[in-house]
């Protein structure tokens, strides 16, 4: 089973450099909707019309269900499930994995197909994860902030005396 990644901070340049690379997703692979949660669940950004539905549960579950994949592939003796796909009357729902850092999630209609939908995601795949990779990277590179001893204690206290609990 792949490990997952964790993704820190997202600065305005990441954001529109995952922007960019999902609205270019929606055009071509003519998905209604592509997303990008981290594997803890958090939403990091959407493209297209999530036809109103709550992002923050929607997020979270999918993340949930990709990590029920893994599970289930180790089970079978996988390593991994790189993709999910979950096919419904009227909607369908296409999950990828990007190296651990996150998933991808394309949510589709009747309007094009899970081949073409696949085709395209996995041309725009490696681009996201290098946007990923280029955030490890720079966190790696930022300068340690060491806390003083006693912060947390003097926290708490200040705490205390805001709620006035001595």
């Amino acid at each position: 089973m792949k490990s997952s990644q964790t993704i820190g901070f997202l600065d305005t340049p990441d954001i529109e450099q995952l922007n960019s690379a999902l609205l270019a997703l929606l055009g071509e692979s003519r998905v209604r909707c592509a997303a990008l949660v981290d594997r803890s669940g958090r939403l990091l950004t959407a493209a297209g019309d999530t036809g109103g539905f709550d992002q923050t549960s929607f997020a979270s579950l999918a993340a949930a269900d990709f990590a029920a994949s893994d599970q289930l592939a180790a089970l079978l003796g996988e390593p991994e499930f790189a993709s999910l796909y979950h096919h419904g009357d009227r909607q369908s729902m296409f999950l990828a994995d990007l190296g651990g850092w996150a998933i991808l999630v394309m949510l589709f209609d009747a309007g094009t197909t899970l081949g073409l939908v696949r085709l395209r995601a996995r041309a725009v795949m490696p681009r996201l994860v290098e946007v990923f990779e280029g955030l490890a990277r720079r966190e790696r590179e930022m300068p340690v902030v060491r806390m003083d001893e006693g912060w947390a204690a003097e926290a708490e206290d200040e705490i205390d005396r805001l709620f006035g609990e001595e």
